[in-house]
Formats: C-alpha cells, sequence, structure tokens
C-alpha cells in the first residue's frame, strides 16, 4: 500500500474528499517525525509502537575500493508492532483458514 492508496482508503471509508484526507494523513506522518526527531515515543495500542535508536559510530568498508570508511553514529526509527497486530497479520497464515474478521467494505476472496 502507498501513500496514495492510503489517503484514498481513508476518503473513501470517512467519507471524505481526497483533499481533507491527505491533509489528515500528511498530519499523522509529520507529528510521527516530529515526536521522533525530539526523541519521544509514539504508541498507538493495538498497533504497536515507534522509537528512536542510537547506533554508535563504527568503521566500515567501501564495498567497491574496499576502503575503510568512518561511518557516524545515528539515529534510526523502530518500529515493534503490538501481540495484536502480530496476530492479526498471522491469522489465517495455516493453509485453508479463513482470516478472523473482513475488512469492512472488501468482498471475500474467492474459493480455490
Amino acid at each position: 500500500m502507498t501513500k496514495a492508496d492510503l489517503i484514498d482508503e481513508v476518503s473513501r471509508l470517512a467519507e471524505l474528499t481526497r483533499k481533507d484526507s491527505e491533509v489528515i494523513v500528511e498530519t499523522i506522518f509529520d507529528s510521527v517525525v516530529r515526536s521522533l526527531r525530539v526523541g519521544d515515543k509514539i504508541e498507538i495500542r493495538g498497533f504497536g509502537s515507534f522509537r528512536t535508536r542510537q547506533r554508535k559510530p563504527r568503521v566500515g568498508r567501501n564495498p567497491k575500493t574496499g576502503d575503510r570508511v568512518e561511518v557516524p553514529a545515528k539515529k534510526i526509527p523502530f518500529f515493534k508492532p503490538s501481540k495484536e497486530l502480530k496476530d492479526l497479520v498471522n491469522t489465517g497464515v495455516e493453509e485453508g483458514a479463513q482470516p478472523a474478521a473482513a475488512v469492512p467494505g472488501s468482498t471475500p476472496a474467492p474459493a480455490e
């Protein structure tokens, strides 16, 4: 799913204009980025949590030349899914199993 797909889905489900949906999606993404930038943790119950992790400086190698390269310390974003999200994703993984709940407005896949 792309950002455009997400905007279309919000527009369709919330019965909003595409422009209003785009503002909502952009605002959410901007809020997440701003919070991570200042070091805050974002926790969305039933979905997961976002935080940053600190990577230490290290010596790497340029794969093309083999030269040593100093890689500086940096913060990286990290997402940890909730148990609930993991369970929803893994429901129906077994062959022939049906998902626990259908997405509203979707049509079930034809049986093979």
